[in-house]
Parts: C-alpha cells; sequence; structure tokens
C-alpha cells in the first residue's frame, strides 16, 4: 500500500504544480474570477493533501497502522472528487458535479481524523 500512496502522491504533486501553472498563465484570461478561484482552491487542496499522503507514507513505512492507511484513502478520494468537480465545474463540466465538491471535503476531513486516531495509537518507546 505504500508504493500506491507514494505513487499518488507523486502523480497528486505533479499535477497540482502543472495545472496551478495552467491556472496561472493559461486560464487566467479565459476563465471569471470566481471560476479561476475556485480552479486555484482545487489545485491548493490538492498539493496540501499531496504532502499529507508524503507524510503517511512515511510513517507507514515505520509502523503499519491501519488508521493511517485509512486517512490515506479518504485523502486520495478526496482529492479525486473535491479537486477533481472543482477542475471540471471551472472549465464548463456539467453542474450536477456541484454537490460531489462537498462530499470530496468531508473525506479530507474524515481522513484528518483517521490521522488522529492512528495518532492516538501510538505508542512512544
Amino acid at each position: 500500500m505504500i508504493r500506491k500512496i507514494l505513487l499518488f502522491a507523486a502523480f497528486s504533486g505533479f499535477m497540482a504544480v502543472g495545472l496551478g501553472a495552467i491556472a496561472a498563465h493559461g486560464l487566467k484570461a479565459s476563465l471569471t474570477p470566481a471560476l479561476l478561484s475556485a480552479f486555484q482552491t482545487g489545485v491548493q487542496y490538492q498539493m496540501y493533501h499531496a504532502l499529507a499522503l508524503l507524510g503517511i507514507a512515511a510513517l507507514l513505512y515505520k509502523d503499519h497502522l491501519p488508521w493511517l492507511t485509512r486517512a490515506a484513502i479518504c485523502f486520495m478520494v478526496g482529492t479525486l472528487l473535491f479537486s477533481g468537480s472543482l477542475y471540471a465545474l471551472a472549465l464548463g463540466g456539467p453542474h450536477w458535479l456541484g454537490p460531489i465538491t462537498p462530499v470530496g471535503g468531508v473525506a479530507f476531513l474524515c481522513g484528518w481524523l483517521c490521522l488522529g486516531v492512528a495518532a492516538w495509537q501510538v505508542t512512544t518507546r
């Protein structure tokens, strides 16, 4: 599972940088300020959670805690739903994607809760 988390984190970080550059240089002229802001929010949250996934992978390498794996899964699902729906909506995707964004946000929240549970279970040496 560590390899999958690391691969997702690497790809997600790569995409966040690329999409951020596209937004800053290519979409600025074609999107309204509100849509550009939504797109940039997707980029920011994607990068935050790519970095969090790197931390989780490092922790999993040391000690396999099931709650860490659950946190990683929630962060990955959150990235796909939250950031993905914001990108699609900003680029003219169907409006039915709007309700998917908060589901991704809830997945992020669940991931942070799972990380907290994992922290609670860590034993100090």
